[in-house]
């Protein structure tokens, strides 16, 4: 059976996600697990697809990147397919995990997809730390601790914590952060 997983990073990226549906059903797959979530997050949808193919699957992608978010994380998600006797389908580049030649390819691609995100990330670390030299970059500004004054005057007031993160638009244990890093200003 050809099992499909389909991504997309926000919810913003509708027609991205519509796309690989489509891709995927042309494809052939019969079951169809898709998500929007960014990668770095807990993938419910691929853990569900993951466990849904059994011997003789394959589980397909448009696109690697939809899959991985590192060689060490591939490396699991093939580790926890070949396991089961299932193998990889990636679309985009016409890679199939069932073939020697299939898995020779998915590591040397997989290794190349995050040599770039590495260099990426550097470039990004070094044009922060230009603009940060020439004042240009102040980073993120600051949410609940710039409201630290009205956390503790709303205390003060008598007022608890769920209604002051209502009041003031942050998080309660934002709230509590604030009144423990300023408990001695308000006992």
């Amino acid at each position: 059976m050809l099992v499909g997983y389909a991504r997309t990073s926000t919810t913003e990226q509708g027609a991205g996600l519509e796309a690989q549906r489509r891709d995927l059903k042309a494809s052939g797959c019969e079951e169809l697990f898709e998500e929007q979530v960014s990668s770095v997050q807990r993938r419910e949808e691929l853990e569900k697809a993951l466990k849904f193919v059994r011997k003789g699957d394959t589980l397909v992608v448009t696109k690697l990147d939809r899959l991985a978010r590192s060689v060490p994380d591939l490396v699991k998600i093939m580790e926890r397919l070949e396991g089961k006797g299932a193998s990889l389908r990636i679309l985009a580049m016409n890679l199939d995990t069932n073939t020697p030649t299939g898995r020779l390819l998915l590591n040397l691609v997989g290794s190349v997809a995050q040599f770039e995100r590495e260099v990426m990330l550097e470039r990004q670390r070094e044009g922060i730390a230009k603009a940060k030299e020439e004042g240009k970059y102040k980073g993120r500004a600051m949410t609940a601790r710039a409201k630290s004054d009205d956390v503790l005057s709303l205390h003060k007031a008598g007022k608890g914590a769920s209604e002051i993160a209502d009041q003031l638009g942050i998080g309660r244990a934002s709230v509590y952060r604030i009144l423990n890093d300023m408990k001695d200003q308000w006992q």
